[in-house]
Protein backbone atom coordinates (compact mmCIF):
# COMPACT_ATOMS: atom_id res chain seq x y z
CA UNK A 1 0.00 0.00 0.00
CA UNK A 2 2.59 2.28 0.51
CA UNK A 3 3.93 2.27 -3.24
CA UNK A 4 0.37 2.93 -4.02
CA UNK A 5 -0.16 5.73 -2.09
CA UNK A 6 3.12 6.94 -3.37
CA UNK A 7 1.96 6.45 -7.10
CA UNK A 8 -1.18 8.20 -6.01
CA UNK A 9 0.60 11.09 -4.04
CA UNK A 10 2.97 11.59 -6.99
CA UNK A 11 0.15 11.93 -9.76
CA UNK A 12 -1.33 14.89 -7.80
CA UNK A 13 1.63 16.70 -8.25
CA UNK A 14 2.32 15.89 -11.39
CA UNK A 15 -1.63 16.77 -12.19
CA UNK A 16 -1.17 20.27 -10.17
CA UNK A 17 2.76 20.60 -11.99
CA UNK A 18 0.50 20.38 -15.84
CA UNK A 19 2.72 17.71 -16.12
CA UNK A 20 1.10 14.21 -17.94
CA UNK A 21 1.67 10.82 -16.48
CA UNK A 22 1.55 7.39 -17.44
CA UNK A 23 1.01 3.75 -15.18
CA UNK A 24 2.86 0.75 -15.81
CA UNK A 25 1.76 -2.17 -14.12
CA UNK A 26 3.03 -5.81 -14.21
CA UNK A 27 -0.05 -7.80 -15.28
CA UNK A 28 1.17 -11.23 -15.87
CA UNK A 29 4.59 -13.36 -14.99
CA UNK A 30 5.46 -16.26 -16.68
CA UNK A 31 8.60 -17.96 -14.66
CA UNK A 32 10.74 -15.82 -12.40
CA UNK A 33 10.49 -12.14 -11.62
CA UNK A 34 12.17 -9.77 -8.99
CA UNK A 35 8.30 -8.05 -9.17
CA UNK A 36 5.43 -9.99 -9.14
CA UNK A 37 1.70 -8.46 -10.80
CA UNK A 38 0.51 -5.58 -9.37
CA UNK A 39 3.64 -4.16 -8.83
CA UNK A 40 3.22 -0.15 -10.53
CA UNK A 41 5.65 2.72 -11.53
CA UNK A 42 4.04 5.99 -12.39
CA UNK A 43 5.92 7.44 -15.32
CA UNK A 44 5.56 11.32 -16.09
CA UNK A 45 6.06 13.25 -19.06
CA UNK A 46 9.09 14.93 -17.35
CA UNK A 47 10.99 11.38 -17.02
CA UNK A 48 10.19 10.82 -13.24
CA UNK A 49 9.28 7.71 -12.30
CA UNK A 50 7.71 6.82 -9.13
CA UNK A 51 7.66 2.80 -7.64
CA UNK A 52 8.74 0.60 -9.58
CA UNK A 53 8.21 -2.68 -11.50
CA UNK A 54 11.74 -4.84 -11.36
CA UNK A 55 14.69 -4.52 -9.57
CA UNK A 56 15.85 -1.77 -11.94
CA UNK A 57 16.41 -4.11 -14.60
CA UNK A 58 13.46 -3.00 -17.13
CA UNK A 59 13.18 0.64 -16.05
CA UNK A 60 15.53 2.51 -18.46
CA UNK A 61 13.51 0.63 -21.23
CA UNK A 62 10.31 0.83 -19.95
CA UNK A 63 10.97 4.48 -19.53
CA UNK A 64 11.37 5.20 -22.92
CA UNK A 65 8.32 3.20 -23.87
CA UNK A 66 6.51 4.69 -21.28
CA UNK A 67 7.25 8.59 -22.74
CA UNK A 68 5.78 7.34 -26.34
CA UNK A 69 2.85 5.78 -24.95
CA UNK A 70 2.52 9.41 -23.29
CA UNK A 71 3.36 11.18 -26.43
CA UNK A 72 0.95 8.54 -28.54
CA UNK A 73 -1.90 8.45 -25.60
CA UNK A 74 -3.11 5.33 -25.90
CA UNK A 75 -2.58 2.24 -24.00
CA UNK A 76 0.15 -0.46 -24.65
CA UNK A 77 1.22 -4.40 -23.35
CA UNK A 78 4.86 -4.45 -23.47
CA UNK A 79 6.88 -8.01 -22.98
CA UNK A 80 9.92 -8.50 -21.61
CA UNK A 81 11.83 -12.00 -22.25
CA UNK A 82 13.85 -12.41 -19.40
CA UNK A 83 14.31 -15.89 -19.78
CA UNK A 84 18.14 -15.45 -21.06
CA UNK A 85 21.35 -14.77 -18.84
CA UNK A 86 23.08 -12.92 -21.62
CA UNK A 87 20.14 -10.76 -22.66
CA UNK A 88 21.58 -8.92 -25.87
CA UNK A 89 18.29 -6.80 -25.73
CA UNK A 90 19.18 -4.88 -22.12
CA UNK A 91 22.46 -5.15 -22.39
CA UNK A 92 23.08 -6.79 -18.97
CA UNK A 93 22.89 -9.89 -17.62
CA UNK A 94 19.20 -10.32 -15.72
CA UNK A 95 19.37 -13.72 -14.63
CA UNK A 96 15.87 -13.43 -13.90
CA UNK A 97 14.48 -16.61 -15.73
CA UNK A 98 11.40 -14.78 -16.59
CA UNK A 99 8.88 -13.62 -18.88
CA UNK A 100 6.75 -10.17 -18.05
CA UNK A 101 4.25 -8.35 -19.30
CA UNK A 102 3.43 -5.06 -18.75
CA UNK A 103 1.14 -2.49 -19.03
CA UNK A 104 1.51 0.76 -20.07
CA UNK A 105 -1.99 3.46 -19.60
CA UNK A 106 -1.44 7.10 -20.13
CA UNK A 107 -3.82 8.74 -17.56
CA UNK A 108 -6.80 10.94 -18.93
CA UNK A 109 -7.11 13.40 -15.84
CA UNK A 110 -11.06 14.19 -17.17
CA UNK A 111 -11.52 10.66 -16.61
CA UNK A 112 -12.93 10.63 -13.22
CA UNK A 113 -12.53 6.89 -12.53
CA UNK A 114 -8.69 6.80 -14.80
CA UNK A 115 -6.41 4.14 -13.51
CA UNK A 116 -4.91 6.24 -10.65
CA UNK A 117 -8.30 7.17 -9.68
CA UNK A 118 -9.30 3.42 -9.17
CA UNK A 119 -6.10 2.65 -7.08
CA UNK A 120 -6.38 5.85 -5.14
CA UNK A 121 -10.30 3.59 -4.19
CA UNK A 122 -8.07 1.33 -2.35
CA UNK A 123 -6.09 3.55 -0.10
CA UNK A 124 -9.66 5.21 1.05
CA UNK A 125 -11.42 1.66 1.68
CA UNK A 126 -10.97 0.46 5.22
CA UNK A 127 -11.36 -3.20 3.89
CA UNK A 128 -10.63 -5.81 1.17
CA UNK A 129 -11.35 -4.46 -2.60
CA UNK A 130 -10.50 -5.45 -5.69
CA UNK A 131 -8.91 -4.33 -9.16
CA UNK A 132 -9.38 -5.28 -12.51
CA UNK A 133 -7.27 -4.66 -15.08
CA UNK A 134 -8.15 -5.84 -18.60
CA UNK A 135 -5.47 -6.74 -21.53
CA UNK A 136 -4.77 -8.52 -24.65
CA UNK A 137 -2.15 -10.97 -25.10
CA UNK A 138 -3.12 -11.67 -28.54
CA UNK A 139 -4.81 -8.51 -29.99
CA UNK A 140 -2.10 -5.64 -29.87
CA UNK A 141 -5.10 -2.95 -30.33
CA UNK A 142 -7.20 -4.50 -27.17
CA UNK A 143 -5.82 -2.92 -24.16
CA UNK A 144 -8.66 -1.77 -22.16
CA UNK A 145 -6.33 -1.50 -18.72
CA UNK A 146 -7.37 -0.81 -15.45
CA UNK A 147 -11.30 -0.60 -15.59
CA UNK A 148 -13.12 -1.71 -12.69
CA UNK A 149 -13.20 -1.27 -8.94
CA UNK A 150 -15.08 -2.36 -6.40
CA UNK A 151 -15.15 -2.94 -2.27
CA UNK A 152 -18.56 -3.19 -0.09
CA UNK A 153 -19.79 -0.07 -0.58
CA UNK A 154 -19.22 0.83 -4.06
CA UNK A 155 -18.53 -0.28 -7.92
CA UNK A 156 -17.17 1.23 -10.10
CA UNK A 157 -16.44 0.25 -14.39
CA UNK A 158 -14.84 1.82 -17.24
CA UNK A 159 -16.02 -1.52 -19.00
CA UNK A 160 -18.12 -0.98 -21.85
CA UNK A 161 -18.84 -4.68 -23.29
CA UNK A 162 -22.23 -5.41 -21.15
CA UNK A 163 -21.40 -9.60 -21.60
CA UNK A 164 -17.95 -8.91 -20.32
CA UNK A 165 -18.68 -6.85 -17.43
CA UNK A 166 -21.71 -9.64 -16.31
CA UNK A 167 -18.52 -11.90 -16.52
CA UNK A 168 -15.68 -9.72 -14.42
CA UNK A 169 -18.35 -9.17 -12.06
CA UNK A 170 -18.58 -12.61 -11.28
CA UNK A 171 -15.06 -13.17 -11.29
CA UNK A 172 -14.60 -10.19 -8.80
CA UNK A 173 -17.08 -11.64 -6.55
CA UNK A 174 -14.98 -14.88 -6.33
CA UNK A 175 -12.10 -12.99 -5.47
CA UNK A 176 -13.70 -11.19 -2.61
CA UNK A 177 -14.54 -14.95 -1.18
CA UNK A 178 -11.17 -16.48 -1.77
CA UNK A 179 -8.77 -13.13 -0.91
CA UNK A 180 -6.68 -14.08 -3.48
CA UNK A 181 -6.06 -12.42 -6.40
CA UNK A 182 -6.13 -14.59 -9.89
CA UNK A 183 -5.49 -14.02 -13.93
CA UNK A 184 -8.63 -14.95 -15.67
CA UNK A 185 -8.36 -15.99 -19.58
CA UNK A 186 -11.38 -15.02 -21.31
CA UNK A 187 -10.71 -16.24 -25.00
CA UNK A 188 -14.21 -15.37 -26.48
CA UNK A 189 -13.37 -11.09 -25.88
CA UNK A 190 -9.57 -11.69 -26.33
CA UNK A 191 -8.88 -10.37 -22.93
CA UNK A 192 -7.01 -11.70 -19.63
CA UNK A 193 -7.93 -9.91 -16.54
CA UNK A 194 -5.65 -9.63 -13.56
CA UNK A 195 -8.44 -9.75 -11.01
CA UNK A 196 -6.55 -8.25 -8.10
CA UNK A 197 -7.49 -8.32 -4.35
CA UNK A 198 -5.65 -5.56 -2.46
CA UNK A 199 -5.88 -5.67 1.41
CA UNK A 200 -6.09 -2.21 3.74
CA UNK A 201 -2.80 -1.39 4.73
CA UNK A 202 -1.86 -3.26 8.71
CA UNK A 203 -3.53 -1.74 11.75
CA UNK A 204 -1.32 -1.58 14.43
CA UNK A 205 -1.91 0.19 17.81
CA UNK A 206 1.12 0.88 19.97
CA UNK A 207 0.19 1.08 23.79
CA UNK A 208 3.34 2.87 25.65
CA UNK A 209 5.08 6.13 23.34
CA UNK A 210 8.23 5.87 25.16
CA UNK A 211 11.48 6.70 23.25
CA UNK A 212 11.92 2.68 22.04
CA UNK A 213 8.72 3.25 20.40
CA UNK A 214 9.80 5.62 17.78
CA UNK A 215 11.75 3.20 15.42
CA UNK A 216 8.56 1.33 15.21
CA UNK A 217 6.53 3.92 14.04
CA UNK A 218 9.09 4.85 11.62
CA UNK A 219 9.33 1.40 10.18
CA UNK A 220 5.93 0.76 9.67
CA UNK A 221 5.33 4.07 8.26
CA UNK A 222 8.05 3.12 5.75
CA UNK A 223 5.60 -0.15 5.26
CA UNK A 224 2.51 2.48 4.91
CA UNK A 225 1.26 0.72 7.71
CA UNK A 226 -1.77 2.88 9.87
CA UNK A 227 -0.35 3.74 13.70
CA UNK A 228 -2.20 4.56 16.82
CA UNK A 229 -0.05 5.42 19.44
CA UNK A 230 -2.09 5.28 23.17
CA UNK A 231 -0.59 6.34 26.52
CA UNK A 232 -1.81 7.34 29.91
CA UNK A 233 0.23 10.49 29.44
CA UNK A 234 -0.43 13.27 27.35
CA UNK A 235 3.23 14.79 27.37
CA UNK A 236 4.40 11.13 25.76
CA UNK A 237 1.61 10.51 23.18
CA UNK A 238 0.62 13.35 21.24
CA UNK A 239 1.01 14.54 17.60
CA UNK A 240 3.99 16.90 18.08
CA UNK A 241 6.36 13.41 19.25
CA UNK A 242 4.34 11.48 16.16
CA UNK A 243 3.45 13.27 13.80
CA UNK A 244 3.05 10.89 10.99
CA UNK A 245 0.68 8.27 12.94
CA UNK A 246 -3.18 8.35 12.23
CA UNK A 247 -4.07 8.70 15.97
CA UNK A 248 -2.77 9.15 19.42
CA UNK A 249 -5.00 8.22 22.18
CA UNK A 250 -4.76 9.07 25.74
CA UNK A 251 -6.21 7.87 29.16
CA UNK A 252 -7.01 5.05 31.06
CA UNK A 253 -6.48 1.34 30.08
CA UNK A 254 -10.85 1.16 29.33
CA UNK A 255 -11.32 3.97 27.68
CA UNK A 256 -8.32 3.62 25.17
CA UNK A 257 -9.18 0.66 24.30
CA UNK A 258 -12.85 1.20 23.62
CA UNK A 259 -10.96 3.33 20.26
CA UNK A 260 -9.16 0.26 19.45
CA UNK A 261 -11.55 -2.11 18.96
CA UNK A 262 -10.20 -5.19 16.96
CA UNK A 263 -12.51 -4.66 13.77
CA UNK A 264 -10.30 -1.71 13.47
CA UNK A 265 -6.92 -2.08 15.03
CA UNK A 266 -6.19 -5.72 15.12
CA UNK A 267 -2.49 -5.54 15.82
CA UNK A 268 -1.62 -4.68 19.34
CA UNK A 269 1.70 -3.74 21.18
CA UNK A 270 2.08 -3.28 24.82
CA UNK A 271 4.95 -1.32 25.27
CA UNK A 272 4.30 0.92 27.98
CA UNK A 273 6.83 -0.61 30.95
CA UNK A 274 4.64 0.20 33.65
CA UNK A 275 3.93 -3.57 34.65
CA UNK A 276 0.01 -2.75 36.60
CA UNK A 277 -0.53 -0.79 33.29
CA UNK A 278 0.21 -3.74 30.71
CA UNK A 279 -1.53 -6.21 32.99
CA UNK A 280 -5.01 -4.21 33.17
CA UNK A 281 -4.79 -3.65 29.48
CA UNK A 282 -3.81 -7.68 28.70
CA UNK A 283 -7.20 -7.99 30.91
CA UNK A 284 -9.40 -6.05 28.81
CA UNK A 285 -7.80 -7.00 25.30
CA UNK A 286 -7.94 -10.82 25.82
CA UNK A 287 -11.20 -11.29 25.16
CA UNK A 288 -11.95 -8.56 22.77
CA UNK A 289 -10.64 -11.16 19.52
CA UNK A 290 -7.42 -9.65 18.01
CA UNK A 291 -4.99 -10.85 15.68
CA UNK A 292 -1.97 -10.35 17.42
CA UNK A 293 -1.02 -8.53 21.03
CA UNK A 294 2.72 -8.47 21.41
CA UNK A 295 4.32 -7.76 24.88
CA UNK A 296 7.69 -6.20 25.13
CA UNK A 297 10.10 -7.68 28.00
CA UNK A 298 11.22 -11.08 28.65
CA UNK A 299 8.76 -14.23 28.94
CA UNK A 300 8.44 -14.43 32.21
CA UNK A 301 7.13 -11.11 32.58
CA UNK A 302 4.43 -12.33 30.00
CA UNK A 303 3.91 -15.50 32.54
CA UNK A 304 3.45 -13.81 35.34
CA UNK A 305 0.98 -11.19 34.41
CA UNK A 306 -1.15 -14.68 32.91
CA UNK A 307 -0.41 -16.23 36.34
CA UNK A 308 -1.59 -13.39 38.35
CA UNK A 309 -4.83 -12.87 36.00
CA UNK A 310 -5.51 -16.82 36.40
CA UNK A 311 -5.59 -16.51 39.88
CA UNK A 312 -7.87 -13.57 39.68
CA UNK A 313 -10.49 -15.74 38.08
CA UNK A 314 -9.34 -14.69 34.71
CA UNK A 315 -9.35 -17.78 32.43
CA UNK A 316 -7.39 -17.66 29.10
CA UNK A 317 -8.36 -20.04 26.28
CA UNK A 318 -5.98 -22.17 23.80
CA UNK A 319 -6.91 -19.40 21.52
CA UNK A 320 -6.54 -16.24 23.65
CA UNK A 321 -2.95 -17.83 23.96
CA UNK A 322 -2.40 -18.51 20.40
CA UNK A 323 -2.71 -14.46 19.77
CA UNK A 324 -0.13 -13.70 22.46
CA UNK A 325 3.43 -13.29 21.38
CA UNK A 326 5.85 -12.42 24.50
CA UNK A 327 8.06 -11.47 23.87
CA UNK A 328 7.46 -9.71 20.91
CA UNK A 329 9.57 -10.05 17.65
CA UNK A 330 11.33 -12.80 15.99
CA UNK A 331 14.96 -14.22 17.43
CA UNK A 332 17.42 -11.88 15.29
CA UNK A 333 19.87 -11.58 18.60
CA UNK A 334 18.04 -7.43 18.79
CA UNK A 335 19.34 -5.42 21.38
CA UNK A 336 18.98 -1.23 20.48
CA UNK A 337 15.58 -0.13 20.26
CA UNK A 338 16.30 -0.13 16.37
CA UNK A 339 17.32 -3.63 16.29
CA UNK A 340 13.96 -4.44 18.83
CA UNK A 341 12.18 -2.65 15.84
CA UNK A 342 12.97 -4.85 13.15
CA UNK A 343 12.24 -8.26 15.63
CA UNK A 344 8.86 -7.04 15.78
CA UNK A 345 7.63 -5.31 12.52
CA UNK A 346 9.15 -8.60 10.56
CA UNK A 347 7.13 -10.86 13.20
CA UNK A 348 3.99 -9.04 12.56
CA UNK A 349 4.62 -8.90 8.60
CA UNK A 350 4.63 -13.23 9.22
CA UNK A 351 1.75 -13.09 11.52
CA UNK A 352 -0.45 -11.23 9.39
CA UNK A 353 1.35 -13.10 6.15
CA UNK A 354 0.70 -15.93 7.47
CA UNK A 355 4.30 -17.01 7.16
CA UNK A 356 6.90 -18.50 9.38
CA UNK A 357 9.72 -16.23 9.80
CA UNK A 358 11.93 -18.77 8.81
CA UNK A 359 15.00 -18.10 6.53
CA UNK A 360 13.99 -18.35 2.85
CA UNK A 361 16.96 -20.45 2.50
CA UNK A 362 15.33 -22.94 3.94
CA UNK A 363 11.98 -22.69 2.71
CA UNK A 364 10.56 -25.47 -0.05
CA UNK A 365 8.93 -23.71 -2.95
CA UNK A 366 8.20 -20.61 -4.07
CA UNK A 367 9.17 -17.11 -1.47
CA UNK A 368 5.80 -15.73 -3.59
CA UNK A 369 2.16 -16.33 -2.04
CA UNK A 370 1.42 -17.92 -6.09
CA UNK A 371 -2.14 -17.94 -5.75
CA UNK A 372 -2.56 -14.56 -4.42
CA UNK A 373 -0.95 -13.12 -7.80
CA UNK A 374 -1.47 -16.24 -10.59
CA UNK A 375 -1.94 -18.69 -12.19
CA UNK A 376 -5.63 -19.68 -12.55
CA UNK A 377 -6.78 -19.65 -16.24
CA UNK A 378 -10.65 -20.08 -17.01
CA UNK A 379 -11.95 -19.96 -20.66
CA UNK A 380 -15.57 -17.79 -20.69
CA UNK A 381 -17.61 -17.45 -24.10
CA UNK A 382 -18.77 -14.08 -25.40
Amino acid sequence: MKEIKNIVDAYKSALAAGRRSLLATVVHVEGSSYRRPGARMLVEDNGQMTGAISGGCLEGDALRKALQAIAIGQNKLVTYNTMHEDDVEFGIQLGCNGIVHILFEPIDPRNENNPVTLLERSLLSPEQSVLVTLFSMNNIQAQPGTCYFSDSTISLSNIMHTELETVVRKDVAAAFQTGSSVLKNYTGFEVSAFVEVLQPPVSLAIIGAGNDVMPLVDMAEILGWKIAIADGRRTHANKQRFPEVHSTINGKPASIIQQLQPADWPIILLMTHNYNYDREMLKLLLPLGYTYIGTLGPKNRLERMIAELETEGFVISDEQRAILYGPTGLDIGAETPEEIAVSVIAEIKAVVAGRSGESLRDRVGSIHNREEVILQHTNNGG
